[in-house]
Parts: C-alpha cells; sequence; structure tokens
C-alpha cells in the first residue's frame, strides 16, 4: 500500500521591520566600536559597499567613496563601459519620461561592451589611488575578469539574480568556481543566494565573499515578476549559519554581504546582527548629491531586453556623501550618518567589533516599529 502524501511544510521567514536587537548586558562607548571588516588580504574601514549599479557608482564616485573607508563596486556591463562619454547617457536616462524610460534603458543597455573602456574606467579609479571592485554577470566573466584584474580591479564581483555553484545548461559550459577563483589572484564575491544549501556549496569553491538577498532592492521587481525570494532577516542567518559550518570544517572564514533591502541605520545593524560582515547599499547611497544617478536609481535588471525585473525610481538628492555616511545630520529617519547608527548600536550591544554583533540576541518583533507611534503617523505628510 503505498503512503499517503504529505502537505508540503511553509516556515516562516523574517524581514527587517519584523525584528528588533536586544540591548546587551554590558554597553561600551561607541568610539571603541570596531566598524573594520575584511575581505580576503584587504580591509576596509566601514563594512559598506556600493551596489555596482549605474545611478551609484562611476569613476568619480567611487574614487571619494574609497577614500571616505568603503569598497565601491564598477558594473563592467553598465553605461560605463558601453560608452566613451556616459554622463550624457546618464543625463538621457534621467530625463525620460517614466512611461518610456524602461524602453530607452533597454536600447541603451543593449549597445556592445568596449573593452577599452573597462580599462580606462578601473584606471582612472586606481590612479587616484582608490580601492575598487568590478562587478559582471557570470556570462560575461570569463572575458571581463582577466581586464578587470590586468587593470588593477582588487575585487572581482560575480553577480546575477540567484548564483549557485550548480549550473546546468545545453548552451555553453557554466562558470566553475573553483577555477575561476584559482585563476585570479584578487578575492571575489558572488552573489546572489539567499538558502543555506546553496551557500555552502558556494564558500566551498573557494570565493572570499558572499552577496545576499534575492529581490529586495527598492528599484528591483524580481519578486512581483518572478516571485522568488526569502526576506532578508532570514536570509542572512540562514547563510550565516552556513559559514559558521564551513569555518568550523575549514577553518577559512567566507565574509558575507547582506545586498538590498537597508533603507536605513536601523536595518543596516539587523543585517549585522543576522551575521552580515557588510552590506551593500543602493538607493541610499544614490540619494548623495555626488551620485551619478542625480536623484535616480534603477537595478541591473532593469534593462533586461524580454523580461525586465526592475523600474526607475526618484529617490531624491538629501545631501553629500560624506553625510550619508558619518553626519552629522539633523534628519530623523536614519538615512544619514549609518556609521555612526552601526557604532551606536554596538554600543548599545556590547560589540566591540562587528563579529560581537553576530552573538546578540535578536527577538521577532512585528509592532518594534508601530508600538507608541501613533503621533508619528498621524504628523507623517500625506
Amino acid at each position: 500500500m503505498r503512503p499517503e502524501p504529505r502537505p508540503r511544510k511553509l516556515r516562516q521567514a523574517f524581514g527587517f521591520d519584523e525584528i528588533a536587537i536586544v540591548p546587551g548586558d554590558v554597553t561600551v562607548n561607541p568610539d571603541q566600536a570596531n566598524t573594520y571588516f575584511q575581505l580576503g588580504p584587504l580591509t576596509f574601514p566601514i563594512p559598506v559597499l556600493t551596489a555596482a549599479m549605474d545611478a551609484v557608482a562611476d569613476p568619480g564616485f567611487s574614487i571619494l567613496f574609497a577614500k571616505l573607508g568603503g569598497l565601491p563596486i564598477l558594473n563592467l556591463e553598465g553605461v560605463q563601459t558601453r560608452y566613451k562619454d556616459a554622463r550624457a547617457v546618464l543625463d538621457e536616462i534621467v530625463s525620460a519620461p517614466q512611461e518610456t524610460c524602461t524602453q530607452l534603458l533597454q536600447k541603451v543597455y543593449s549597445q556592445p561592451i568596449q573593452e577599452n573602456l573597462v580599462g580606462e574606467r578601473l584606471q582612472e579609479i586606481k590612479g587616484a589611488g582608490a580601492i575598487c571592485g568590478a562587478a559582471m554577470t557570470p556570462q560575461t566573466s570569463k572575458s571581463l575578469a582577466p581586464l578587470a584584474v590586468e587593470a588593477g580591479a582588487d575585487v572581482v564581483v560575480i553577480q546575477s539574480t540567484v548564483t549557485t555553484a550548480r549550473h546546468i545548461s545545453k548552451s555553453y559550459k557554466g562558470l566553475v568556481f573553483s577555477e575561476f577563483c584559482a585563476q585570479l589572484k584578487v578575492p571575489v564575491l558572488v552573489g546572489n543566494c539567499v538558502t543555506y544549501s546553496a551557500a555552502l556549496e558556494l564558500m566551498e569553491t573557494g570565493i572570499a565573499g558572499l552577496l545576499v538577498g534575492v529581490g529586495p532592492g527598492a528599484a528591483c521587481t524580481t519578486r512581483e515578476v518572478l516571485g522568488v525570494g526569502v526576506p532578508q532577516v532570514t536570509a542572512t542567518m540562514d547563510c550565516a549559519l552556513a559559514r559558521e559550518k564551513y569555518f568550523r570544517e575549514t577553518g577559512r572564514y567566507v565574509c558575507l554581504i547582506t545586498d538590498g533591502g537597508i533603507r536605513n541605520g536601523g536595518d543596516l545593524c539587523k543585517a549585522i546582527a543576522c551575521g552580515a560582515d557588510a552590506v551593500m547599499l543602493g538607493s541610499l547611497l544614490a540619494q548623495a548629491e555626488e551620485a551619478p544617478g542625480r536623484g535616480y536609481h534603477w537595478g541591473m535588471a532593469t534593462p533586461h531586453s524580454a523580461l525586465p525585473r526592475g523600474t526607475r525610481i526618484r529617490v531624491g538628492t538629501t545631501g553629500p556623501l560624506e553625510r550619508i555616511l558619518f553626519g552629522p545630520t539633523s534628519r530623523t529617519d536614519g538615512s544619514q550618518n549609518l556609521v555612526g547608527a552601526l557604532r551606536t548600536c554596538a554600543g548599545i550591544v556590547g560589540a566591540l567589533t562587528l563579529r560581537d554583533m553576530h552573538k546578540v540576541d535578536l527577538v521577532i518583533a512585528p509592532s518594534i516599529k508601530t508600538e507608541g507611534k501613533v503621533f508619528q503617523f498621524l504628523q507623517r505628510p500625506n
């Protein structure tokens, strides 16, 4: 007799708004909190990477961001490597009407990548003495990664909507990350991933870091178009669990970078508390006066020729990059002085390092942002 089929079980998953960080039994002065994070042989004063998006990182912004202590990531499949006069193209995108913007983006990103511009853009950043990363999709990695390393890229980022260590294709030989990492002499970041098992398999290939997040970005519509994704708290914690297992078994530490969904300092702190070593920011940095998007932001999959999975959004311009990262600020929504927020949170939970923050207690708290806030809600503009 055949056994009766069992119903599939759904487990609950949580986003940033549904949890809270529990204060510690011991507190420390915020200025004693160490915000450094290490990626392979590289050490950065702040645990923040730019999203590899054209509205966030161009050579000028990358130079400034690196000098402020973070890791800028340049999109090697964006307008910077397709057009000599990238500024004119960005201005066209920014000024386009919303109803025709996606068609324009599809047209703009259909132009071929110019290999000479790959070297030029990266050398412009390196010539200013800045550290930088170079991002590409798995499909172009075999041709673009050697060019990027030759031009001086300090980190190579392989990024797609979902990346796994095992890929099945009839059309081409998939990227073998173990071979790829062995060939390159720089740290390799891979993304994106949201599950324990996929994260563990990717770590076993020799990557230096893993990007966590599918669909949470402000300009991303992957969750609406494809229905895939896992909320960032659960995704980060699951991947962190894989990282800890891998570290115990091998002694090699793989960095986790929570990518997407971070809207303010509180979200950044929660990402670190969930196990991230750093965060990748898009819309928050796109609000900087120096950002190439000039108050607009769009995702890497927005210009997809057959199935766009993003949209151009207006994020506005709120202040200079240095104020967004370090303050001081008069804004009360947590969108500026992000590093100050991280140091203050570390002090409240008694963490001297970011890895100390991985040990803090978290609680499920769906009312954490609404409890007692009735007057704030009443006084918000419509």
